[in-house]
């Protein structure tokens, strides 16, 4: 091996651990994410200032602000901007999730393994100065942004403003245990006649199991829960707690050239506690990812993996010299080895052809990036057409704590 392959592996490796340190936290729902039961609450807090996961050590303290309301059943139980403060009672060795971050030569160098913080308790503070013990499980710290549908092509020569990416800042996931006894205020008195949902009506979901383009196939299930109530008006349709079954309906996994992965998911019931299940027919309208994440949404809810940017570019470029490199290199080593009559010469057309057929076929088998959306995704999802619930959860919102 050359002294330039060692320097460029070297470099490589120096490049995939920044890359590594800088991702630090986006790959939370490893395989030992706690499992929620009904009675557990969601809560996702901005934090006050970014951490980095791996400084982390026992008694430091975390704070932030609920992103959102906290619900559960019926009741909100928490009102967004209400302050949370955290306590790391120590670290714990997690699997890292898969991204879509980097090509391979990157994930190939970075650590399978991450330690984790473990957070046991947090107290939550409301507007009025009431403070509340909960105890807790972190799902994931990552720095995340929520992504929408690309405007359609008319939409963007009409001149208005479109976003398809918000910045939501360093994020705690967490799951907070509650009595069942809370979940009183969602047994209010039911409605009896039928209501109409319209079609167009949104609802905030979380994904229960991770989803790829490159592991999911056409036809495979998957569950979501509903995380905020959706209401007509005064009058509660949906509590939290709902579950959503849901399809892959279209999946294609990377493929090569550098040609991104794709993923459309539909849902296609949904099961109020304690009721039958209802057809439905709803579609991605959003999602909260991974800052670094490259998932795009197009106007039909289809989730592709984006283009392959500067950074993967270059990366791929840099191991195509290195490729040619030691192929030139080689074969006129061998072909001067076996052939005693070879010169530097007569061997460097040849050495020439086999390096450029070597680089043309690492290029061309380079895979595009995948879609990958871990456990516990938060998602805006749409309902396509009208639905019809002959059976109200109940009437007005609860109160507050």
């Amino acid at each position: 091996m050359t002294s330039a392959i060692r320097v460029f592996l070297a470099t490589l490796v120096l490049l995939s651990v920044c890359c590594a340190a800088q991702d630090v936290g986006s790959a939370g729902n490893a395989a030992s994410t706690p499992t929620a039961t009904a009675s557990d609450l969601y809560m996702k807090l901005r934090l006050d200032a970014p951490i980095k996961v791996s400084r982390l050590k026992a008694g430091d303290q975390v704070s932030g602000k609920l992103l959102q309301d906290a619900y559960l059943g019926a009741a909100q139980v928490y009102r967004a901007s209400s302050a949370v403060h955290l306590t790391v009672d120590g670290l714990e060795r997690r699997r890292r999730v898969p991204n879509d971050h980097w090509p391979w030569m990157i994930k190939a160098f970075t650590p399978r393994h991450e330690n984790y913080p473990v957070f046991h308790s947090a107290t939550v503070t409301n507007d009025d100065g009431h403070e509340t013990s909960l105890q807790v499980s972190v799902v994931s710290v990552s720095k995340e942004v929520e992504v929408a549908p690309k405007a359609k092509k008319n939409a963007q020569m009409s001149g208005l403003p479109q976003k398809a990416r918000r910045e939501l800042g360093p994020i705690v996931t967490l799951w907070a245990g509650t009595s069942d006894s809370a979940n009183g205020n969602a047994a209010a008195a039911a409605v009896t006649e039928p209501v109409t949902v319209p079609s167009g009506t949104e609802a905030r979901v979380i994904l229960l199991r991770d989803v790829s383009a490159s592991k999911d196939r056409k036809g495979d299930s998957f569950q979501a829960r509903l995380i905020e109530p959706v209401r007509l008006g005064p009058r509660l349709i949906l509590p939290e707690g709902t579950m959503f079954d849901g399809k892959v309906l279209r999946s294609r996994p990377p493929r090569t050239l550098s040609r991104s992965g794709s993923i459309y998911l539909a849902f296609t019931n949904l099961t109020v506690p304690g009721r039958p299940s209802i057809p439905i027919a709803a579609s991605i309208a959003g999602a909260d990812i991974s800052q670094r994440s490259h998932t795009v949404i197009d106007p039909e809810g289809q989730m592709h993996g984006d283009h392959p940017g500067r950074a993967w570019m270059l990366l791929n470029a840099g191991v195509t010299a290195g490729i040619a490199k030691e192929v030139d290199d080689g074969t006129q080593l061998v072909i001067e080895a076996i052939v005693s009559s070879a010169t530097d010469a007569s061997t460097a057309g040849t050495a020439r052809i086999a390096s450029t057929c070597a680089s043309v076929i690492f290029l061309l088998t380079r895979r595009g990036r995948d879609v990958v959306l871990p456990k516990y995704t938060q998602m805006k999802i749409m309902f396509d057409r009208p639905i019809e619930i002959g059976h109200p959860a109940m009437g007005p919102a609860s109160g507050r704590r």
